[in-house]
């Protein structure tokens, strides 16, 4: 008996989450009723904590402002969003436990994951349920190059940004000779594979290439190897809890060469962790810069009163991501997950960060790259490219 219990159970939970049904909220409070259940995944514990907890904030803004506004109709019914915040710790492994418990809850879509490599074997669990990912930070090619049908960004790709990074290195910097560190995670490596091929085709020499992980925090023996090499720019891949103690190291050994980073490193906490080191950050990010957008001060300052803190990269993003997934629901005009998946390939919105609409491949259309520097004790936008 307790064996057919048991998958009596599963089989009742496993067809209930297929459904991708509303939700009744018996909790009893004011806000209570039905609900559509939309998950959200990122770091929320460890060195990407402050990048994740930007993202979900970015995701419940969202959710807040459409329950104010009344909810979303569906089939006659109002229903009011709720967002269900996992934590991946940045981790692969843990990115796919979120992703099943996610699903096994319900949610019709999911926002995130924040970093490549957990939402690249994420995917593969969304695509199997029918739910739509659209992560409003993962970049690495490979992520939206699986085939997957519910896969979805709203930033600009590694290639994009690969290829800004290498024309600021030759044209911005006029390198011609480039070290290349990467912390060997999907996002970090694939970045900087990228910028080394453009690189190459572009005439420079790579007159070093380094890994580390994204766990290190002493760089030492790395650049006192590429000091010797004599580069004229040190690009770097990976997040700013490792770029910060880099450039702060790059510092103290006397490297007079600036450092070259992507989005993962294009932030404020940066700024905090390299200290002196914090002058030499070029940085691209996969996005127009939030301050550049028409409503972006008005999203900042609203950002800023109800978290009591400010923006650090791509909550405008996350919070675009569950307007997409909103607005792919009322087109369908069902709670069922493929018809919302469906509707998410045929978006055609314009958000906060601007028009969104998706490829065949789920990558965002005409995606942004804006460049900063760190000037002044803070980053400094320079230019958007396309």
């Amino acid at each position: 008996m307790k064996t057919l219990s048991r998958i009596a159970s599963t089989t009742f939970v496993a067809a209930f989450a297929l459904l991708g049904c509303g939700h009744k909220d018996d909790s009893g409070s004011a806000g209570g009723g039905d609900v559509i259940r939309i998950g959200h995944v990122a770091p929320l514990s460890g060195g990407d904590a402050h990048l994740g907890k930007d993202n979900e904030n970015g995701a419940r803004l969202a959710a807040d402002e459409i329950n104010a506004a009344g909810g979303l109709k569906v089939g006659g019914k109002t229903y009011r969003i709720e967002i269900l915040g996992e934590d991946d710790k940045a981790d692969p492994r843990e990115g796919t436990l979120a992703a099943q418990k996610l699903i096994d809850a319900g949610v019709v879509g999911v926002v995130g994951h924040l970093n490549s490599g957990s939402s690249i074997p994420a995917s593969k669990i969304y695509s199997d349920a029918s739910v739509a990912q659209i992560s409003p930070s993962s970049t690495a090619i490979k992520y939206t190059d699986q085939g997957f049908k519910t896969t979805f960004r709203v930033v600009a790709n590694d290639k994009q940004q690969g290829t800004a990074m290498a024309t600021e290195a030759i044209d911005g910097l006029k390198a011609k000779r480039i070290a290349i560190v990467d912390d060997r995670t999907a996002y970090g490596q694939g970045l900087v594979d990228v910028v080394q091929q453009v690189v190459k085709d572009r005439g420079a020499e790579v007159v070093a290439r380094e890994y580390t992980d994204n766990k290190a925090s002493d760089f030492n023996a790395i650049l006192t190897k590429i000091r010797a090499a004599k580069p004229d720019v040190i690009v770097y891949g990976g997040m700013d809890d490792t770029a910060g103690p880099m450039a702060k190291q790059i510092h103290q050994l006397g490297i007079k060469v600036p450092l070259l980073s992507g989005d993962g490193a294009c932030s404020p906490e940066f700024i905090k962790l390299a200290g002196d080191g914090a002058s030499l950050l070029n940085c691209t990010r996969a996005g127009e810069a939030v301050e550049r957008l028409p409503k972006g001060t008005q999203f900042m300052a609203k950002y800023k009163a109800k978290f009591g803190t400010d923006v650090q990269i791509y909550s405008p993003y996350s919070y675009d991501a569950v307007y997409v997934i909103a607005d792919a629901i009322k087109r369908a005009g069902s709670l069922d997950r493929a018809a919302i998946a469906a509707a998410v390939a045929t978006t055609d919105y314009d958000g906060l960060t601007g028009h969104i609409s998706f490829d065949g491949k789920g990558d965002l259309k005409n995606g942004a790259i804006s460049l900063f520097k760190v000037a002044n004790g803070q980053l400094e936008y320079v230019s958007t490219t396309r």
